[in-house]
């Protein structure tokens, strides 16, 4: 008898061989399995970013060693995603086709799209979700429709949402020795003349996800609910790259904070507010799924007559840290060197880009997107309208961050600043965070001159928030005359 034909393994943000519903269901059917993963430029609907490229080099590179430890390979294609699949099914003759789903719109559309024609032509599809605790659609408030409040979308969360049953790894996948792959070396995904990635933190694959789990919850879980906002502890999961690219299950992550918490190694509140921040990201994917239009469109309609400014050198300076906030300029400088930044700092940075220099936020969307190795479309975009005032559940507009007050409040004796602004380190804690007010004694010891070795502030803080107040008023005005 002639043998079957393989079945097709499409891998996308899904990077892990544990807790892989597709994998396994394609497994189950006793075949030569084909895992594929396709380079295509638009696979959120939007080309990924600078840092997710370099991130997704390393990401894959685990990946293949994964499976060649089990006596299989990685199958790399590069191109439109249907017409490759098309292509490796003319190769191999597969006739079925195992994915986990991608939820953001463009893909979530270009999926189905894909699975209708390939089944009108013999190909089976079939797709699960790997993602996300509870698939869009089905976390819905009694009128049927999508929560836009997050506390009750958590409380629905967590009260419907049915834990799978974890999924080893398997021991042995078997891949055709005969199709071919793409070289990963030939995709320049990592930076050239010069390595700007050399400082980027984490270690990409699931052993690193991992190993960035069993490490949180042996340490800061313990305080997270507090040491989560101070920049200068060691208090997040250090989980949201891993998470994005799919190395781990987010069920993974929340059993095993929930079994740290049962076992009594950390508080129970502490674990269920980690669970919390996972149920954020679940709000956010959820969001953009039912209301495509946020990448382009504020959520609050009324938000895009906002009276945006245009300001390249105050983009420019923000993009540099070099605002002359110490805080901002530090978050900034962390992003660019390491791929990410602290969430306390995020918020500080992104609140004065959009508030104190008035610059419409898909500007700051749009450079994170480009700089974060996290980068989701979902969770940008949510964050960055919660920063503005215009997405579902929004912090009000009027809510601006004195970067000055945040530094003294999360960062007191300004160790994450001394960090990333070795230029301003030699300050006393007094005014490490507001360096232009230390007495000029103060700044000769430290060796800081401003204007040279450090920035003055580019807006001050009190002007700038009046004048967001009154951008505010604006649109508020025009509500009103509308209504």
């Amino acid at each position: 008898m002639p043998a079957s034909p393989p079945v097709i393994l499409w891998f996308r943000r899904d990077l892990r061989l544990a807790d892989n519903p597709a994998l396994k269901h394609a497994l189950a059917t006793g075949r030569a399995v084909l895992p594929v993963y396709v380079l295509d430029a638009r696979l959120e609907g939007r080309p990924i970013g600078a840092a997710s490229r370099r991130r997704l080099d390393g990401s894959l590179r685990a990946l293949d060693a994964d499976l060649r430890a089990r006596g299989g390979r990685l199958i790399l294609r590069r191109g439109d995603a249907e017409a490759e699949l098309r292509r490796l099914i003319q190769e191999t003759g597969a006739d079925q086709v195992f994915m986990n789903r991608l939820f953001e719109p463009e893909a979530f559309a270009r999926d189905a799209d894909i699975a209708h024609g390939l089944k009108a032509e013999g190909v089976d599809c079939r797709g699960f979700n790997a993602a996300l605790l509870q698939r869009p659609g089905a976390v819905l408030n009694g009128s049927g429709q999508a929560y836009k409040v997050f506390t009750p979308f958590l409380k629905a969360l967590l009260a419907t949402a049915q834990a799978p049953a974890p999924l080893d790894a398997p021991e042995r996948v078997v891949v055709p020795d005969d199709v071919r792959s793409k070289a990963i070396d030939d995709w320049s995904l990592r930076p050239m003349r010069p390595d700007w990635s050399t400082g980027f933190v984490g270690t990409p694959g699931e052993a690193g996800a991992l190993a960035a789990l069993d490490a949180f919850t042996a340490g800061g879980l313990k305080a997270y609910a507090t040491d989560r906002d101070r920049p200068d502890r060691d208090g997040t999961s250090g989980l949201s790259a891993h998470l994005h690219w799919g190395e781990i299950s987010p069920w993974r992550a929340v059993q095993a904070a929930r079994a740290a918490a049962a076992t009594g190694r950390v508080p129970a509140a502490q674990a269920e507010k980690f669970v919390a921040e996972i149920g954020w990201r679940e709000f956010s994917a959820h969001l953009l799924h039912h209301f495509p239009y946020l990448p382009e469109r504020a959520f609050r309609p009324e938000y895009d007559a906002m009276p945006w400014r245009d300001d390249p050198e105050g983009l420019a300076a923000w993009k540099a840290g070099r605002t002359g906030y110490p805080l901002v300029d530090a978050g900034m400088r962390q992003l660019w060197a390491t791929g990410t930044m602290h969430n306390r700092v995020r918020m500080a940075a992104a609140s004065f880009l959009v508030k104190h220099l008035l610059i419409d936020w898909r500007e700051g969307e749009a450079w994170f997107w480009d700089c974060l190795t996290d980068a989701d479309l979902a969770s940008n975009v949510q964050n960055w309208q919660w920063i503005a005032g215009s997405g579902a559940d929004a912090a009000p507009y009027f809510r601006i961050f004195n970067p000055v007050v945040q530094g003294q409040k999360f960062d007191p004796q300004g160790g994450y600043v001394r960090r990333w602004l070795p230029e301003i380190a030699r300050l006393p804690d007094r005014w490490i965070h507001a360096p232009w007010t230390a007495p000029a004694a103060a700044l000769t010891e430290a060796g800081v001159v401003l204007d040279a070795t450090y920035p003055r502030p580019v807006v001050d803080h009190v002007a700038a928030r009046e004048r967001a107040l009154a951008a505010l008023k604006t649109i508020s005005a025009g509500r009103n005359e509308d209504g």
